[in-house]
């Protein structure tokens, strides 16, 4: 009876060893990114009732990211996820519907700083600066809490927050060599067709292979160039007739 005891025990035990070693892989990419469906998820569960605009794959100092654009009310939003572990890397907003004929007294400085202040509770500012952003008289607020940079953007007049951004810096990976870059792939792309206009760049991977897909613009004709997104070799050109260089 004692030898049975000592056996079940022995038996649990070796159980509860093997369900760590089996979940414990779990819990590390529980918030793993592997596709552009679960990046809109998670951004609309952060927005919520928004709408989905666009979604982009990329580099960041050689760390997959998924960038959302998202539209709601009269707001328009940009959030960054982490690929492989859904950590939110950076979230920011623009209210697009803009009191320009505001006829109201400039606020002062410190003002500005009180509400920028009370937006980002101890945070510090680094920098402040008035200036004309299409014709509103604006406070650009830049400031530092952790590991975060943020920049307000407040109406000079009314005092109401404009934009409102924050990031967390992304270390630079061993990847950072590895893939080209947004930057590179326009060049690349600019040379093949010198005084174009670059419209959108995507990463995407082409049967495994990373890519960079550039969409150029140029008199009646529209491009798309796909690059390796390693060797920066171009893989595929495809030109097309642009419909509103005719029809505009």
């Amino acid at each position: 009876m004692k030898m049975r005891k000592i056996f079940t025990m022995f038996f649990m035990m070796i159980c509860l060893v093997s369900a760590g070693i089996l979940l414990s892989p779990n819990k590390a990419y529980a918030g793993k990114i592997t596709s552009i469906r679960q990046a809109e998820k998670k951004a609309l569960k952060k927005v919520k009732n928004a709408v989905v605009t666009e979604v982009d794959v990329d580099y960041e100092k050689g760390t997959m990211v998924y960038e959302i654009q998202l539209v709601k009310g009269t707001r328009e939003y940009d959030i960054t996820y982490r690929a492989s572990d859904g950590k939110m890397i950076s979230y920011g907003w623009e209210e697009y519907n803009v009191d320009i004929s505001s006829n109201k007294k400039i606020m002062s400085e410190s003002k500005c700083k009180k509400l920028a202040r009370k937006k980002v509770k101890k945070g510090t500012i680094t920098s402040i600066r008035r200036k004309y952003d299409d014709g509103v008289v604006i406070y650009k607020v830049k400031m530092k809490q952790g590991n975060k940079k943020y920049e307000l953007k407040f109406h000079a007049r009314t005092g109401k927050l404009l934009e409102y951004e924050w990031e967390i810096a992304v270390k630079k990976t061993k990847k950072s060599e590895t893939y080209i870059g947004v930057d590179k792939a326009k060049s690349i792309a600019l040379k093949k067709v010198p005084g174009a206009v670059v419209v959108k760049v995507e990463f995407d991977k082409d049967d495994g292979v990373p890519v960079y897909e550039v969409e150029l613009v140029k008199d009646e004709f529209e491009y798309e160039i796909k690059i390796h997104a390693k060797t920066g070799k171009i893989l595929e050109i495809e030109r097309d007739y642009n419909d509103k260089y005719y029809y505009n």
